[in-house]
């Protein structure tokens, strides 16, 4: 091999080693500020600054494009509330459609790292031309690019999160990305219509273009606890950062498992009881269908992403109805409206609290609490009808209250989806492959939840521009009692069963006992 070849084979061996994070050779040594890099807090937070980037963009449309579709892309004002459910629509649709591929990408890629740069380049695209759009059609592209974005960032980040902190601490972990989610959704159009109104349209991209490139520094700092494996690091700094050899009680543990387990295989056991004499015991031949399919055909997992298009329906509902039913009823410009979706900010910020419990105790309750309480408060908006001070605050009291429901539904529903995983992977070892199903099986939370971005702002929307903000306020309510049902009889496992926490060995069937297979509950 020429000098000219094999320099372009090491160009190419360090192009790939950067975008997976693979180690070149043997003597590679660790990339700068490793310990801190692969650290749990330091992919915590990138994870979250990237969903807060994402969805930050997702929001930051909503008080600004009500006006700025009849200044810039000609829009007749009849036609604003439509236009605005269909942008905001056209995002949760992309969503949807991606989330499954990005899950099954990821789950069979060598490194969370690329699916997350592709996001990125992705997201900065779709930055780009809604900055520069002037005609509908641009928005309605840009807004797909987000949804893909999205799609990616969401899925393999939350995936990522499991493969580092495993499953003890992922209620609490997710609340701090499900806080970042809640304010993304909610600050975005607090900041968009300030900046607005103050400065004018291209200052509001100005900012987004300030995240995206934060979130560049970051992603490409990042270092996966799988990748950070690669070297031999002391044991003790191991243990500081975190970054310790494969637990069983960790996501990290499927990719040592060899593919032998995927097959029927027989196991011999000697007991002291019967003078040495050797038992056969077949153990069960590991189901054929894809991993998405048999998460599935799990009542339990069902039920969660219900809630989760339930709760993701009602998080955006608000954001085709609010900045112009504020603006008719008070005569609120775009920083009014902005200001109105601080009252939904504030309860977020007990998301990673409620994570804590949620592993504690369980997310049946919580979750449950959270759609039962949210109902007499969605019906009381009905009232929000005339402009006065007592309507002003009974409108940010009510939005206040419902933040705090969402507040409670939202971590223990995510957390649900690693238990789901969890309990399925220890009723049968390796059922879903060396690589695991957690990106897919986050693939499909964002999906529901990305049904929930589509279903919230048109229902919302249309009933509003149909039937009036009073009927608007109750039907949501009663589809918030919708999500509870489901809940209460699946979330955490079958409520007839002792199930104290969902990925508990209790809630499985507990462990199996020399070799056997035990019964074990629908999970």
């Amino acid at each position: 091999m020429s000098d000219g070849e094999k320099a372009k084979v090491m160009a190419m061996g360090r192009i790939k080693s950067f975008l997976s994070g693979a180690r070149l050779d043997s003597t590679t040594p660790p990339p700068r500020l490793f310990q801190l890099r692969s650290s749990k807090t330091f992919i915590l937070t990138t994870i979250c600054i990237a969903v807060f980037t994402d969805v930050y963009l997702y929001g930051i449309i909503v008080p600004v494009i009500p006006f700025a579709l009849t200044a810039r892309a000609g829009v007749a004002a009849s036609s604003v509330q439509s236009w605005v459910s269909v942008l905001l629509a056209v995002y949760g649709a992309a969503l949807l459609v991606s989330s499954p591929l990005a899950g099954w990408y990821a789950d069979r890629s060598s490194s969370r790292r690329l699916p997350l740069l592709f996001g990125l380049l992705t997201l900065g695209g779709a930055t780009v031309m809604l900055c520069l759009a002037r005609t509908v059609a641009l928005l309605v592209v840009g807004r797909i690019l987000q949804g893909f974005s999205a799609a990616i960032v969401w899925t393999v980040g939350q995936a990522l999160l499991v493969d580092t902190v495993g499953q003890k601490e992922i209620g609490q972990t997710l609340g701090w990305v499900s806080l970042s989610m809640s304010l993304g959704i909610l600050l975005a159009p607090l900041l968009g219509g300030v900046v607005y109104t103050r400065a004018g349209y291209y200052p509001v991209y100005y900012m987004a273009f300030g995240l995206v490139a934060l979130d560049i520094c970051l992603r490409m700092a990042m270092i996966e606890k799988k990748v950070a494996l690669q070297w031999a690091v002391e044991e003790e700094a191991a243990e500081t950062e975190g970054i310790s050899g494969p637990d069983p009680e960790q996501g990290l543990e499927r990719t040592e498992k060899s593919d032998e387990e995927a097959g029927e295989k027989v196991a011999e056991s000697h007991s002291p009881d019967d003078g040495g004499t050797t038992e056969t015991i077949p153990v069960v031949r590991y189901p054929k269908w894809p991993p998405v399919l048999t998460l599935l055909k799990s009542r339990r997992l069902v039920a969660a992403l219900w809630g989760c298009i339930v709760q993701g329906s009602l998080m955006t509902a608000f954001d085709s109805v609010i900045p112009l039913y504020v603006q008719k009823v008070f005569h609120w410009n775009s920083t009014g409206a902005g200001l109105t979706f601080l009252a939904l900010i504030v309860p977020s910020f007990a998301a990673p609290l409620v994570g804590w419990v949620s592993d504690r105790y369980g997310p049946r309750w919580l979750s449950v609490t959270g759609f039962v309480f949210a109902v007499p408060f969605w019906v009381l908006l009905r009232f929000v009808t005339h402009n006065t001070l007592n309507q002003k605050v009974l409108l940010c009291a009510l939005l206040a209250l419902i933040g705090l429901t969402l507040t409670l539904v939202m971590p223990p529903l995510m957390a649900e989806i690693t238990y789901v995983v969890e309990a399925k992977e220890k009723q049968n070892p390796g059922r879903f492959g060396p690589t695991g199903a957690y990106a897919q099986a986050y693939g499909l939370y964002v999906t529901a939840f990305a049904a929930g971005t589509l279903i919230g702002p048109i229902w919302a929307g249309y009933v509003n521009d149909a039937a009036g903000w009073g009927t608007m306020a109750w039907s949501l309510g009663l589809f918030s009692l919708a999500g509870a049902l489901p809940c209460l009889i699946w979330t955490g496992g079958l409520i007839t069963k002792n199930n104290p926490k969902s990925g508990d060995e209790r809630a499985i069937g507990g462990p199996p006992v020399h070799g056997r297979t035990e019964n074990v509950v629908e999970v």
